[in-house]
C-alpha cells in the first residue's frame, strides 16, 4: 500500500523544523487550524485532525476520509475525558473543552453519514465495526483474497473479524499485516496486542513476551503496567529477558523497514 500523504505530513511534525512546517500549513489553511479552541489537552490528537483535514482538502478520496474519521475518533475519545476535568481558575477552559468535544462528535457523525455508501474497504470495515452494518461487512468480506485488501491495515481488520472464529487464520492475518507494513507507514499497535493474547492462549510465553516487548516499544499507553508484566513474565517462566529484548528490537526493526517475514507457528 502506498504511503498516504497524511503519514508524510505526520513525519513533518517529527522533524527538527516541524513547528515551521505546521505553521506554514496553518497559514494556508487558517479555518481548518482554528476548528477547535486550543489548550494543552489533546494537542497530538488535535494536530492529527488538522493534518487529516488538510490532507482530505488536498486529496479528496475515500482513504483520506477514513483517516479523518480515525483522527476525529481519537480526538473525541481524548476530549471526552478532558471535558470532564474542571479547570479551577479558568472556567471558560472547561466550557471550551466541552464545546470542542461536542463539535468533534458532530463532525464525526456527519462524516460517518457521508461515507455510508462508500465501497472503500477501510470504510466498509469502519461502518461494520462501529455501527454493526451487516451490508458493509458482507461487501468487505467479499474482497478477501483480492488486491484491495493486500495492505497492512486491511489484513489487521480481517484479523479482528476472524479472531473469535479461527485463531490460526487470525494469527496468519496478523503476521501478513506486519509483512505488508511499509517503511514510514504508521504502525498499528493493536496488532501486537492481539499477538500477545494469542500466544498467551497458546501457552507460548517466549513469543508472548517478545510481542509484548514490541508493543511496549511502540506505544506510550500503560507503559508502567506493561513493564511490570514483562518483569513478571521473566520471573514466572524463567525467561532470558535480555536475549528476548534483543529479539524484539530486531523484529521491530525488520517490521519498520518492510523486511519482516512471518515465523513458523
Amino acid at each position: 500500500m502506498k504511503l498516504h500523504s497524511l503519514f508524510f505530513l505526520l513525519l513533518l511534525l517529527s522533524s527538527c523544523d516541524s513547528s515551521k512546517n505546521l505553521a506554514n500549513l496553518c497559514k494556508e489553511n487558517p479555518q481548518i487550524c482554528q476548528e477547535f479552541g486550543q489548550d494543552s489537552w489533546c494537542k497530538r490528537e488535535r494536530i492529527e485532525v488538522t493534518l487529516a483535514r488538510i490532507d482530505l482538502k488536498t486529496i479528496n478520496k475515500d482513504s483520506q476520509k477514513y483517516n479523518l474519521l480515525i483522527a476525529y475518533e481519537g480526538y473525541v475519545d481524548c476530549m471526552g475525558l478532558a471535558s470532564q476535568i474542571q479547570h479551577i481558575k479558568l472556567k471558560e477552559k472547561t466550557t471550551m473543552r466541552k464545546d470542542n468535544w461536542l463539535k468533534a462528535r458532530a463532525k464525526l457523525a456527519e462524516l460517518s453519514d457521508q461515507t455510508l455508501d462508500s465501497k472503500h474497504p477501510h470504510l466498509l470495515y469502519y461502518h461494520w465495526s462501529r455501527e454493526l452494518n451487516k451490508n458493509a461487512l458482507e461487501q468487505f468480506l467479499k474482497l478477501e483474497g483480492s488486491a484491495a485488501l493486500e495492505n497492512s491495515t486491511s489484513q489487521f481488520q480481517l484479523a479482528t473479524y476472524y479472531v473469535k472464529k479461527n485463531k490460526n487464520k487470525t494469527l496468519r492475518l496478523l503476521f501478513h499485516s506486519l509483512e505488508l507494513h511499509q517503511p514510514n507507514e504508521k504502525i498499528i499497535p493493536e496488532v501486537f496486542e492481539s499477538l500477545v493474547t494469542i500466544f498467551i492462549n497458546k501457552n507460548k510465553p517466549k513469543q508472548a513476551y517478545i510481542w509484548l516487548k514490541i508493543y511496549h516499544l511502540v506505544t506510550t499507553k500503560q507503559n508502567k503496567q506493561i513493564k511490570q508484566q514483562l518483569i513478571q513474565y521473566q520471573s514466572a517462566y524463567s525467561l532470558d529477558g535480555d536475549f528476548l529484548d534483543k529479539v524484539a528490537s530486531n523484529t521491530l526493526a525488520k517490521i519498520k523497514s518492510g523486511k519482516f517475514k512471518a515465523p513458523k507457528y
